[in-house]
């Protein structure tokens, strides 16, 4: 059991990143005060920016190792353009969220391949070269959490958790992170206090693309190594993780993990023989399954920012 335990937990971090920083964006949007479900379609066109800009950069000059920072550079730049639609239809028209998160979701995974096709030839984009995985020096040496935690990473899995780090004391210790979280709860209390509300939901629906694009981008340069036109529902999943860990980095990080970890079981059953008995499309189902029981769960006591997927009028207070 130990043994099974320590070969899938590296991999489960490894699938955990991608979930974990999309998640966080999704955070900055919502505790704004707009809901964003299209964290799904800004992870597609983080994913195809990145692999795309990656690829052109390493047929360019090859062996060149700044293209795979180049390439999630452009995917957090075109995941906050995209965001742009979402936040322009939500802040500006007043328009449904959802309605609005879920045409973002459409609309990605269409255009992506449409323009992957026009660009390359082909559907699918694959990058030459990602990230290598590498045993952390000295941490990976500590005895049960060195072999769990500190092996077989990848150096955007420190970029993220630095960012989540940051992230959290952004959001709970500095003017900015209590304006942000104030026009979720009460904009209109906080546009009476001189605060701008359209100005910081703004800011909240760029974060949550650039965050998401990031996400597409890391999927790209670790594990997949080509864009399909899909990130397997991970924006879903990161979703879920937003509302499972109530809105809250903590709470997020641990949501994240347990979808990771229930994904990876999913993804490497066939390879560990203590889970190659066990039916392939029970496992598949698994994460998925996973998901609604925990959202079952915990949607009595989920507590979102009471603001969230309102839209602002000024002349309402």
């Amino acid at each position: 059991m130990w043994t099974t335990i320590e070969q899938i937990t590296p991999y489960a971090i490894i699938f955990t990143i991608p979930l974990l920083i999309t998640a966080l964006g999704g955070l900055f949007s919502e505790r704004s005060g707009i809901v964003n479900i299209g964290l799904e379609g800004l992870m597609i066109i983080g994913a195809f920016a990145g692999a795309f800009v990656i690829f052109k950069v390493q047929q360019a000059m090859p062996g060149n190792k700044w293209a795979i920072w180049i390439g999630l550079l452009a995917a957090i730049v075109a995941g906050a353009l995209f965001s742009l639609l979402h936040a322009f239809a939500s802040i500006n028209l007043s328009a449904n969220q959802v309605i609005s998160g879920t045409a973002i979701n459409m609309v990605a995974g269409a255009l992506t391949i449409f323009l992957a096709r026009n660009m390359t030839g082909s559907g699918n984009i694959r990058i030459s070269r990602g990230l290598l995985p590498f045993d952390f020096p000295l941490l990976s040496d500590i005895p049960i959490i060195g072999p769990l935690f500190f092996t077989k990473m990848y150096a955007t899995t420190w970029l993220v958790l630095i960012i989540v780090m940051l992230s959290a004391y952004v959001l709970y210790k500095t003017p900015f992170g209590l304006r942000l979280r104030a026009c979720g709860e009460h904009p209109h209390a906080a546009e009476a206090a001189g605060i701008n509300v359209m100005k910081y939901r703004y800011i909240g629906v760029l974060l949550s693309g650039a965050f998401a694009g990031l996400g597409g981008g890391v999927i790209i340069v670790s594990y997949a190594g080509e864009f399909t036109g899909t990130v397997s529902g991970l924006g879903f999943l990161a979703l879920a993780s937003l509302i499972f860990g109530q809105w809250r980095p903590l709470g997020i990080i641990a949501a994240t993990f347990f979808f990771g970890f229930a994904s990876t079981v999913a993804n490497v059953s066939q390879v560990i023989p203590s889970l190659a008995s066990i039916p392939p499309v029970l496992l598949k189902i698994f994460p998925y399954v996973v998901t609604l029981i925990a959202l079952i769960v915990f949607s009595k006591s989920s507590r979102a920012p009471k603001a969230a997927g309102e839209p602002f009028d000024s002349s309402k207070r």
